[in-house]
């Protein structure tokens, strides 16, 4: 029999005979080892303890304390011992598919009734039950054939149209936890009894289409949330409290920011206090990139399919597109534009007109682009995900060996922004090239180096995202965490040698020859819709007072005080302040509490006592209490606060 080699952490390495697992490979290291093992990762592979090695290789043996396998299993371990409990209560229902997804998983099914809050609690108890049975998992590989007669035995088309995906040559696994079977690529624990039955909920139902098509059958879609320990499970389930609470969409209502309909799907209705958030968060981005040497330009929305077909995205992204047609004058047929998705094509047709020189590199072109981008209506979520938004986009052009310094720049920049708007914390992902994308190797060899010598230049505390970049060129996203932990993808920084050379972009060089210039991507906020969603959750709609959109109000305690209300406010406005009067015939508390609930953060209450010695009462919102100050000190304080941050 064949010998393989396998190493190990410690820099040791052993000999065994080839086709042995990664079980009897714990087992000799040590007994213990073997009883605690749940999976290995074979040359950064991650695989089952039951699958035989066939090659040498570096092999890891993971167990419970080894978070990231240990939580990607389970997860996917409970979505199917769910499927299975699915249809142990119910066994007419068919099963499709079950991935792992952030802190959880999901299953989708074929059940002609609605699941209901009842269900998942039947569901969750039979789950219960079938992790203490501890039914072994265990695994086959089949040929094709096999599984498609066993599948049509058992009335499961949706597994016939996965195996039919299947790439020729590739395995077809099935797993079993204890009589249930599925098709599954795995790897999986050894055993249902491996499950934390403490650490674990099933959440709530939802439709989605048959492998995302809407001319496919609706289904019924559950989803989990699973945890290593019960503790980790309860402060999950605290953050998704706390996140309810902090909803945009509640919270958009109760201040009256923006609303969405039906006639304008995915499009957002902003409302005069939502755009004032939006104008002041537009003014401040606009005041950083000049100051960070961007020139600022606007770009047509309908462009005609010739540009994009040029740029690779009519290939890439058309399916996401808008497409609009158009009867020209005289012509024999329809002209085919499409509302722009991105900005990138655009920019370099500005960049394009008139010779460039290296002495004009870098340019710095920026567009508040409006984008509009098909999402399905089931993937829509309030601000979060719209099909129409705009960008605070900018491209870069410049030469190879300007890369290293506008990325150590555009870095300075992201984060001074995001600290400003109370963002400390971001973590970058470097995602290198996909599977479907556009140039050489070549080019592509030189783009992923030249990206990744420069964030070492800045920062080495980045993780790298295999196959994840841009079809055109490898990119950095910046991922923030918020208040309560979450974490948002929203900048980016993409090095792109392909479009340039597609769209024909050029300068003159130093030796007096044209050369392509390097075009950057690059996006701080990502878009203005989306962002001021993060921010309003952020800060569960207590924004600071720069971007609150009611600042002020100042409401009269009794009547005889609205003179002196009316006054407070013009002095408060001269200062540059949004204030409001409020001289509603009610009671004091009462307007509080409808201004607390509006996220108002200042409140001045005006009495007779405040009219005759001049003074204001300042309330801030969620304070108990409140403060005497005169009418200047209270103009003073308050509107320096309202400063935007880079204007302080």
């Amino acid at each position: 029999m064949s010998q393989i080699s396998l190493s190990f952490p410690d820099g040791n390495s052993r000999d065994y005979p080839a086709g042995i697992t990664a079980a009897e490979v714990a087992e000799s290291i040590a007994p213990s080892l073997a009883k605690r093992a749940i999976s290995a990762n074979l040359d950064g592979r991650h695989i089952d303890l039951a699958w035989p090695i066939a090659e040498s290789g570096a092999i890891t043996i993971n167990t419970m304390k080894d978070e990231a396998p240990a939580l990607e299993l389970i997860r996917h371990d409970f979505a199917h011992v769910m499927a299975r409990a699915v249809q142990e209560i119910w066994p007419d229902v068919k099963v499709t598919i079950g991935p792992v997804r952030d802190h959880g998983w999901f299953y989708d099914f074929d059940r002609k009734e609605p699941f209901t809050p009842e269900d998942l609690g039947r569901i969750e108890a039979k789950m219960k039950e079938i992790i203490a049975a501890r039914d072994p998992v265990r695994t086959e590989i089949w040929d094709r054939e096999r599984a498609i007669a066993h599948y049509k035995g058992q009335n499961e088309p949706f597994k016939l149209e996965l195996i039919d995906r299947i790439p020729e040559g590739e395995d077809v696994r099935m797993y079993w936890h204890g009589e249930w079977q599925d098709l599954c690529r795995g790897p999986h624990l050894q055993n249902t009894g491996q499950l934390p039955a403490d650490a674990f909920r099933l959440t709530h139902v939802a439709g989605a289409y048959w492998l995302g098509d809407a001319s496919r059958p609706m289904l019924q879609r559950i989803y989990g949330v699973a945890f290593r320990n019960k503790a980790d499970l309860k402060a999950h389930l605290t953050m998704l409290e706390e996140a309810a609470k902090r909803d945009h969409r509640k919270l958009g209502r109760e201040m009256e920011l923006f609303h969405f309909q039906e006639e304008a799907p995915g499009m957002v209705f902003w409302h005069p206090n939502g755009w004032t958030i939006y104008r002041e968060l537009e003014a401040y981005m606009r005041r950083r990139l000049t100051r960070a040497g961007y020139k600022e330009i606007k770009t047509p929305q309908v462009v005609d399919r010739i540009l994009w077909e040029k740029s690779g995205h009519w290939e890439a992204y058309r399916e996401n597109m808008f497409i609009v047609e158009v009867d020209e004058e005289g012509a024999k047929e329809k002209r085919t534009n499409a509302l722009k998705p991105m900005n990138c094509p655009c920019h370099v047709q500005v960049y394009n007109q008139g010779l460039k020189s290296y002495r004009d590199l870098p340019l710095r072109l920026a567009e508040f682009g409006s984008c509009h981008r098909y999402e399905s209506s089931g993937s829509m979520h309030g601000l979060m995900r719209v099909r129409g938004f705009v960008q605070d986009d900018a491209h870069i052009f410049c030469t190879e060996d300007q890369i290293e310094a506008e990325c150590a720049s555009f870095l300075d920049l992201l984060g001074s922004v995001y600290a400003d708007l109370g963002f400390e914390k971001f973590d970058i992902k470097l995602s290198t090239r996909p599977e479907t994308r556009v140039g050489s190797d070549e080019i592509w060899d030189k783009a992923e180096t030249a990206l990744e010598a420069a964030i070492l230049k800045v920062r080495n505390d980045f993780e790298v995202d295999p196959g994840e970049g841009a079809f055109y060129g490898p990119k950095l996203d910046f991922k923030l965490t918020d208040a309560i932990g979450r974490e948002w993808q929203c900048g980016t920084f993409q090095v792109d040698f392909n479009l340039p050379v597609r769209l024909d972009a050029e300068y003159i060089g130093e030796d007096g020859g044209k050369h392509r210039p390097v075009m950057l991507h690059r996006a701080i906020l990502g878009s203005f819709e989306r962002f001021i969603g993060i921010l309003i959750e952020n800060y569960s709609g207590k924004l600071p007072l720069w971007l609150a959109p009611r600042q002020v109000v100042v409401a009269s305690i009794v009547s005889d005080a609205d003179d002196y209300v009316r006054r407070v406010v013009d002095a408060l406005r001269a200062a540059g302040l949004r204030a409001e009067a409020d001289t509603r015939n009610e009671k004091i508390n009462y307007k509080v509490r409808e201004h607390s609930v509006g996220k108002v953060p200042a409140i001045l209450a005006i009495g007779m006592k405040e009219v005759e010695a001049g003074t204001v009462s300042l309330r801030r919102l969620d304070s108990q209490g409140s403060r005497t100050l005169s009418l200047e000190e209270a103009v003073a304080e308050l509107s320096a606060e309202a400063a935007p941050p880079d204007l302080r």
